[in-house]
């Protein structure tokens, strides 16, 4: 009888390195986007995707979700303040390639960075989705500060409606 932890062979999702490859009638490449905000819990989702990625040839997509902003005016009124300048997005994009996604660099990972729209967890999966990823990774807590208790944290979300294997480093 086999136990519940024995494995009977790789399947597509077994991520160690040496069961991660083509198999049966699965490409051979692996998609896996990581969600970057440049928290210190992202950049440790970074530095994990960087290590399983160049163990196992996978291209990754870092994302960072913009929301438009806006301003508070009590009680209880928010004012769209409109979509960022096109000079702040390109600013927020350097700095996502540059500085947030430098681990997959150093690894030698293929990587592209995207600015995506609209609340970070609905912009993740959306990419996911059209990305067709084999794998999310993102960071357990993010930028979300106060407002992360009231509505629920990005991985917490994802881990509810992702519907794509999820890691989540803590």
């Amino acid at each position: 009888m086999r136990r519940p932890t024995e494995r009977t062979g790789p399947s597509r999702w077994d991520f160690r390195p040496s069961h991660l490859s083509a198999t049966a009638g699965h490409a051979a490449t692996v998609m896996i986007v990581v969600a970057v905000d440049g928290s210190e819990s992202s950049a440790r989702a970074v530095r994990w995707a960087a290590e399983h990625a160049s163990g196992v040839g996978a291209s990754v997509v870092a994302v960072h979700a913009l929301e438009e902003p806006v301003y508070a005016v009590p009680p209880m009124v928010a004012v769209s303040m409109g979509p960022l300048p096109p000079e702040v997005r390109a600013e927020i994009h350097a700095t996502l390639e540059r500085d947030w996604c430098a681990p997959l660099a150093e690894a030698g990972v293929e990587f592209r960075a995207v600015l995506v729209d609209g609340p970070p967890a609905a912009a993740i999966i959306r990419l996911a989705e059209s990305e067709e990823a084999d794998l999310v990774v993102v960071g357990s807590r993010g930028r979300g500060g106060f407002s992360e208790l009231l509505l629920g944290s990005v991985s917490h979300q994802l881990a509810h409606h992702v519907g794509r294997p999820l890691v989540i480093v803590p």
